[in-house]
């Protein structure tokens, strides 16, 4: 079922990107917030791109500290960066293979709408590979201007909001360039999105579809 309810046992996730630094940018603050509040919690990572380099290195670093104290289970493969169309068929398989291997209480995976190209092909093999499960669509500010109207909200302390940056500064040296990747891009979307949610800051999320469990 997708469903929501209060109280609700969350022991294992799926978190997916397209190329390493999506699955931090996306919903990094909520991978730390989760983590926190569950030691020992299952994460299942899958990344299409950047496998074998620097870019696995800092993904693998990344995300060991953005989920601590989480059973982290990474995999990394190696598809063209901005050529996932063209490779549909080994990206399709890497996806039904980590939904041979867990049945997660959440996704967390780029948005159907996202302009990207690569973002929005994974998106689209989530929501059938995994249907019947929550996806969570996270965002990633980018050039396209593609942010859209979110309808969930995980509000994040200022801490965790802070910290989240911090983070992306320290393990992804290769994206420093890049005139969008900075602290104030990364702090100004979550501050307009708590504003949104009446919280200091938040990341927020697209939903497909959401059963709610509020009854008995």
């Amino acid at each position: 079922m997708i469903r929501l309810g209060a109280g609700r046992p969350l022991e294992r996730i799926v978190a997916v990107g397209a190329h390493c630094d999506d699955i931090a940018i996306g919903a990094g603050g909520t991978l730390l917030t989760l983590c926190r509040a569950r030691p020992g919690l299952r994460v299942d990572a899958l990344v299409l791109s950047g496998g074998g380099g620097e870019r696995e290195e800092e993904e693998r670093a990344a995300l060991a500290a953005f989920c601590p104290g989480a059973d982290l289970r990474l995999t990394v493969h190696k598809l063209p960066d901005g050529r996932l169309p063209a490779h549909w068929e080994e990206a399709k398989s890497a996806v039904e293979e980590l939904r041979g291997r867990t049945d997660p209480d959440l996704v967390l995976a780029p948005r159907t709408e996202d302009a990207h190209q690569d973002h929005r092909g994974l998106a689209k093999l989530m929501t059938t590979a995994f249907r019947d499960h929550l996806v969570l669509g996270y965002e990633i500010v980018k050039w396209d201007g593609d942010l859209g109207r979110p309808v969930a909200y995980q509000p994040l302390s200022p801490d965790t909001a802070e910290r989240k940056v911090r983070l992306l500064q320290e393990h992804y040296p290769s994206q420093r360039h890049r005139p969008w990747y900075d602290r104030e891009a990364f702090l100004g979307l979550a501050r307009i999105r708590g504003i949104e949610c009446h919280a200091r800051y938040a990341e927020a999320f697209a939903v497909t579809k959401l059963t709610l469990d509020l009854g008995e």
